[in-house]
């Protein structure tokens, strides 16, 4: 059985944790957070879980992660 692929694409915006949760990071944070309040900058750092309707496909795509 040959190896399997992973999504490079994926892999850069989700990661899988040891108990198989899958985390994505806040989008919209690249530019214009000038205009941001500071708790809604404060807010959006860090990561978030994705998702269970998008969860599978995720880890389909992380096929060494899991």
């Amino acid at each position: 059985m040959p190896k399997l692929k992973t999504n490079k694409a994926v892999k850069k915006r989700f990661k899988i944790t040891k108990n198989k949760k899958v985390l994505s990071s806040k989008s919209f944070r690249r530019h214009l957070m000038g205009d941001r309040t500071a708790k809604k900058k404060r807010q959006s750092r860090g990561w978030r879980n994705v998702d269970p309707t998008d969860k599978k496909r995720i880890q389909l795509l992380l096929p060494y992660d899991r």
